[in-house]
């Protein structure tokens, strides 16, 4: 097994824990989320949060963008929003009589997608390509993304009125999708005690870059998955594609990123080894954004985050 000495984990969570910290002195109380959100990025996954308008997830991601160190651009799409103001255009240059290729707004290492279901499928199909092979091809020419890549995408889940709803090909993509959820009250009242006089994120700092990202990155084949957490991932998403609940389960891609999400939130606590826990942490925000109701399950009002758990809490742990 691979390792890295007690020492070096000991800094990279200590590195971590002041990551969270600084994140969190934008979104408040929500250590949990920051520390799944910052989970994706470690092991090269893309988020999806949806939640209630106002409760912080575009600031989360230029937060997050900011502490890493990394390039940011934000894209609010809209109905009119064309693929050609996310992902660039070639014009043609009378000087030269060549066309010139302009970047689009996709060429960043963190790209927020702000209410990513107000646009097209159209429009929402360009990001396909980027966000699994992280490269644009426009007029037959392909040009690469920056590394480190990763697309943090909004939507409301209470405003559904002019939307289009991602499709699961979309949805499959994205390792994550997160819910940050309202404040305690007294979050809140310390929100009101240090927003409503500045900007916190003014004040965040860059505490990494994005090549020490990239060596965190790196390290995750260091973190020991045991050959029965592998056979335990297969159960569990081998269970969600013949649940009578279902009729959709989770594809190989969602098996992958549950197990490279799992090395990474092992990495983040400090260990250079798997537990069967870090995968059941991980079940309901990588796996059941994959998944559809079928008749039956819609009849019985359940959701994909109950059949997650069911699914779970049934699955036997090995030992």
């Amino acid at each position: 097994m691979e390792s890295r000495g007690t020492l070096d984990l000991l800094d990279l969570q200590k590195k971590i824990d002041e990551v969270v910290d600084e994140v969190e002195t934008v979104i408040i109380g929500k250590r949990d989320i920051i520390r799944l959100a910052l989970t994706a990025v470690i092991s090269e996954g893309h988020i999806l949060i949806e939640d209630v308008p106002g409760v912080g997830k575009t600031m989360l991601a230029k937060t997050l963008a900011r502490v890493l160190g990394c390039s940011f651009k934000r894209i609010q799409f809209t109905p009119d929003l064309l693929p050609a103001d996310v992902t660039g255009v070639s014009i043609f240059n009378q000087k030269t009589s060549e066309f010139e290729f302009r970047p689009g707004p996709i060429f960043a290492q963190v790209v927020l997608a702000d209410e990513i279901n107000r646009s097209t499928p159209k429009t929402q199909s360009s990001l396909l390509e980027c966000m699994e092979e992280k490269q644009v091809t426009v007029d037959g020419a392909t040009y690469q993304l920056p590394v480190p890549f990763v697309v943090i995408a909004t939507q409301n889940d209470v405003e559904y009125h002019g939307t289009y709803p991602l499709p699961e090909a979309q949805l499959d993509r994205f390792m994550m999708k997160l819910s940050i959820g309202y404040p305690r009250e007294d979050e809140e009242y310390h929100i009101l005690d240090t927003h409503t006089t500045g900007r916190p994120i003014d004040n965040v700092r860059s505490l990494l870059s994005p090549e020490q990202l990239l060596t965190l990155r790196s390290s995750l084949s260091g973190v020991h998955m045991d050959s029965d957490l592998h056979r335990y991932i297969v159960t569990l998403t081998s269970a969600t594609r013949s649940h009578p609940m279902l009729s959709l389960g989770v594809s190989p891609r969602g098996s992958l990123h549950l197990a490279r999400a799992s090395r990474a939130l092992a990495l983040i606590l400090g260990r250079n080894y798997v537990l069967p826990d870090d995968i059941k942490t991980l079940g309901v925000p990588v796996l059941a954004h994959r998944m559809v109701l079928s008749p039956e399950g819609q009849m019985r009002n359940l959701s994909p985050t109950d059949v997650v758990r069911e699914i779970v809490s049934s699955t036997p742990v090995p030992c």
